[in-house]
């Protein structure tokens, strides 16, 4: 079942938590693939210094976070990669989630096309993998995860005591923000892309 505008609404912590175990699914023309989220981490705008809205900055790129929930940001990085980003939270709030991980489940061979590689381990282990495997670009930024190609659904439950919480990845910058406690992986998932002491 899908996820409905209500889940995202909610703030992006308890959003980054719940979202573990949910499948993200991406349909498109070369075809379907499919991966539980084993990974995330949240992002809120008005008081994090490691969000691109920080302090309600409102730019042409980040001008789909400060809508509903349930949308996709989506951002070029290093000059690179595509990170994508789920928006929570209600209309004015700009916060978000980062998707880091996925355990692909479906679309497998689509996926190591995309990434040229066989190496199952390698493929969705990290933001911009997945979003390479799962043909994630900035065609996609905005999409309405409740009505489009882009959605999330009902996975497994994940229990607290499976539920690994530490430190954001490479937020240096962000001063007393990289402290906060805002990324949650799946305990032991060989797909969480980089084990990190809390």
């Amino acid at each position: 079942m899908k996820l409905k505008r209500d889940f995202y609404l909610q703030d992006c912590v308890k959003v980054a938590r719940d979202l573990l175990g949910k499948v993200f699914i991406h349909e498109t023309k070369e075809g379907i693939t499919k991966g539980i989220i084993v990974e995330t981490e949240a992002y809120n705008g008005a008081i994090d210094k490691a969000s691109h809205s920080y302090k309600y900055k409102r730019t042409k790129r980040t001008e789909i976070q400060f809508g509903l929930g349930g949308y996709a940001y989506v951002y070029f990085i290093y000059g690179m990669h595509f990170n994508i980003n789920i928006v929570t939270r209600v209309e004015g709030e700009p916060q978000g989630v980062l998707i880091r991980s996925v355990q692909p489940t479906y679309g497998i061979d689509l996926m190591k096309e995309r990434r040229k590689t066989d190496n199952l381990s390698n493929l969705t282990n990290g933001p911009a993998k997945l979003c390479q495997a799962m043909g994630i670009t900035k065609e996609q930024y905005g999409m309405d995860l409740c009505n489009s190609n882009l959605y999330i659904e009902e996975g497994i439950s994940i229990e607290d005591k499976d539920v690994d919480i530490t430190k954001r990845i490479n937020i240096d910058y962000a001063e007393e923000d990289k402290d906060r406690l805002w990324r949650f992986s799946i305990k032991d998932n060989p797909f969480v892309s980089i084990k990190v002491k809390s």
